[in-house]
């Protein structure tokens, strides 16, 4: 016999731990191998993990509701010897602290240069031995805003429990992210530091933050998920960190809508899928961020990352919270496979049936409040991304259309409102515009044959 360890696996690129919300399984029941054995919930997906390997439940070490670091054994399988060989692969590993960028220029102009990173340079390679020292740059953030983007959940845990100061500390990550590894080097150096100061109400105790509400008599207090309140936590620190700004595009859909209900039947009976618009939507953005390349990028500091991939997250409405699955290199997919995958993905998000690396790595995210008949939206940005597009309802409109003569006429026409927030420090209003000029264009003009 051998024992197999059971892992609290990676939910996403920025997610350092995770809550073990309900154990599926007991000590001492027998588990097939892929069969779901725990339910996890972070910010980014409540998922059921399945078991490595098949066996026995010999021991559960994660209580329910217990939070912890990514990678902690929370369990072990007792099983058949050899059965453990691969078995670590039921959660990847933790993802480094710095990606490289792909190499290749983007084919925009008046890009800005920045240095070319080859694909084989090992992402996994330790960073040095970190160089912590207090930070004097005087930029006017606030206290959270420095703390929130320079480090993880897991990392600002244990400089809680210390008494530390992140805010004052240069890690050895990406534009000086404070690390797991850094952080305990530094406690374990036992050199002094400035205290963490007092927060109240959410904010620190001298930035005149309004009184924390009290409840009512009659009232209802109920804790926040673990999902909701990293939610919470992540579009704050997005809104800090991101300096938003919001475009508005009305987009025609007559032509497309046309093409769908005359392929429509045709489509579903020859892939088993639902055609919905979306679909159309994904492959004209696609086409827009390989002709608009800053706009599937990250930032790092006072460096820009041009993503080579194009990977696509879909937000999906949960009745606990909200989810987004990712289309890896959406751009190598046609109509039908966006389709595929797209539902695919929407479906098991439901079921919480996804694994970790499909709601990791997208690189720019679409959301579709339309569905619920919002008109228009201005959506936060799902960092590390620089934009996020939101797609309103989309429905029959009156609108002025000229003429073959010149003269104007009043036709039905079906139509929606994109909206684009984007991240002003790389991408000006210009650009911006220009790319949703280019996916309503592309909706307008979609060819018959691309379906």
């Amino acid at each position: 016999m051998a024992r197999v360890d059971i892992i609290m696996p990676q939910m996403g690129e920025s997610i350092a731990e995770g809550t073990l919300s309900r154990w599926l399984k007991k000590v001492g029941d027998e588990i097939k191998r892929d069969e779901p054995i725990f339910e996890i919930s972070t910010d980014k997906v409540d998922a059921e993990i399945p078991a490595p390997a098949a066996g026995v439940l010999a021991e559960i070490l994660v209580k329910e509701g217990e939070t912890v670091a990514v990678q902690t054994v929370v369990a072990r399988l007792e099983t058949e010897k050899g059965a453990a060989a691969g078995a670590s692969a039921a959660a990847p590993a933790p993802a480094a602290d710095a990606r490289p960028a792909a190499s290749g220029k983007p084919a925009a102009p008046a890009a800005p240069q920045r240095e070319n990173v080859a694909a084989s340079e090992p992402a996994r390679q330790q960073p040095p031995a970190p160089a912590i020292a207090a930070s004097h740059s005087g930029n006017g953030n606030s206290f959270e805003e420095r703390v929130r983007t320079k480090s993880s959940p897991l990392v600002r845990k244990i400089a809680a429990e210390h008494g530390l100061n992140i805010a004052s500390l240069q890690g050895s990550g990406v534009a000086g992210r404070v690390t797991k590894r850094d952080i305990l080097g530094f406690i374990e150096s036992g050199e002094a530091i400035p205290a963490a100061p007092s927060f109240h109400g959410g904010r620190p105790a001298d930035g005149h933050a309004s009184p924390m509400p009290q409840p009512w008599a009659g009232d209802v207090v109920e804790p926040m998920s673990k999902m909701r309140a990293l939610i919470s936590d992540h579009m704050v620190a997005s809104r800090r960190t991101s300096a938003h700004v919001t475009s508005f595009f009305e987009v025609d859909f007559t032509r497309v809508a046309r093409i769908r209900a005359k392929k429509r039947a045709e489509f579903e009976s020859s892939t088993g899928q639902k055609l919905t618009f979306m679909p159309f939507i994904i492959k004209a953005v696609t086409e827009g961020l390989r002709a608009f390349p800053v706009l599937n990028s990250s930032v790092a500091g006072t460096s820009v990352i041009y993503r080579k991939q194009i990977n696509i997250g879909i937000a999906v409405a949960l009745d606990w919270g909200l989810i987004v699955p990712v289309i890896k290199r959406a751009d190598d997919l046609s109509l039908s496979g966006l389709t595929r995958a797209l539902n695919d993905l929407a479906a098991r998000a439901r079921a919480k049936k996804l694994s970790p690396e499909e709601v990791q790595e997208g690189t720019f995210t679409i959301t579709n409040p339309g569905v619920f008949g919002s008109l228009m939206g201005t959506p936060i940005i799902n960092q590390p991304q620089v934009a996020i597009m939101g797609v309103g309802a989309i429905e029959k409109r009156p609108k002025v259309m000229t003429g073959p003569d010149g003269e104007d006429t009043i036709s039905i026409r079906t139509c929606a409102y994109f909206s684009l927030s984007f991240d002003h420090r790389v991408i000006d209003g210009a650009v911006a515009d220009q790319f949703l000029a280019f996916v309503k264009k592309t909706i307008e003009t979609f060819p018959e044959a691309g379906l």
